[in-house]
């Protein structure tokens, strides 16, 4: 997917970018392979593969969850800045905030952030156990996402615990999920959450499948949630 059909097969998808978007996700593309020649970023370094499966596979939330209010978004494990960046760059009245647990990665968001002349993002480095602990960020959140960190088993106990009460929880997935969901229903449960629904699409010319999994925040996580760092992944919640 080059720039040019990454602007039109969103379009047809009602999201219209300006000149300065455009250029932002060019500088977002440049800067990326740039930090990535040396620090292991993305294994997708050409233009095509990264517009298709980073940009526009991170902006396919906003084809399923309305982001047009000032929502604050917490991304979990963003990496490289994906899906919070790119849906930033699409609808920039929203606040987002990255944790990653890689200080090498918070230091090329910051240069990007820099890079991009954008506003309300925040990056912290910490085990996202650690930061669903804090109560500065516990249960703060309207949205809270993560794109291909961990099994939704393990994923539920990182990120539900950051979603405030009717929040949402927005999983984002390569493979199919059914099988994922049914090891992590009691998990769901047990964190406050119920799943909404499931979207299961292909992205467009290349057609990989795609799951973007909606679990809303319905009750208060209990306190002893999330478990130390390490322990969910070792242990998931059965």
């Amino acid at each position: 997917m080059n720039p040019e059909l990454f602007v039109k097969e969103l379009e047809l998808k009602g999201i219209k970018l300006d000149d300065r978007q455009i250029k932002q996700f060019d500088i977002y593309f440049h800067t990326l392979v740039e930090w990535n020649e040396k620090m292991n970023l993305t294994a997708l370094t050409e233009q095509t593969d990264v517009y298709l499966k980073h940009f526009y596979d991170s902006i396919t939330a906003a084809f399923h969850y309305d982001f047009s209010s000032e929502v604050h978004i917490c991304d979990v494990g963003a990496g490289a800045g994906f899906p919070s960046i790119p849906l930033k760059i699409c609808f920039p009245h929203i606040n987002v905030t990255i944790v990653d647990s890689l200080q090498k990665r918070i230091s090329f968001l910051n240069q990007l952030a820099t890079n991009l002349d954008i506003e309300n993002v925040a990056f912290y480095h910490s085990r996202a156990e650690d930061f669903g602990k804090n109560s500065k960020f516990r249960e703060k959140f309207d949205i809270v996402t993560a794109r291909a960190v961990a099994r939704m088993s393990v994923l539920s106990e990182l990120c539900l615990p950051l979603a405030k009460k009717n929040g949402v929880f927005i999983a984002m997935k390569a493979a199919q999920t059914a099988e994922e969901l049914k090891d992590a229903e009691a998990a769901i449960g047990i964190l406050g959450g119920e799943l909404m629904n499931v979207h299961t699409f292909t992205l467009p010319k290349e057609e990989s499948e795609r799951s973007i999994i909606m679990i809303e925040k319905k009750r208060k996580t209990p306190n002893n949630f999330p478990r130390k760092a390490g322990v969910p992944n070792k242990t998931p919640i059965t």
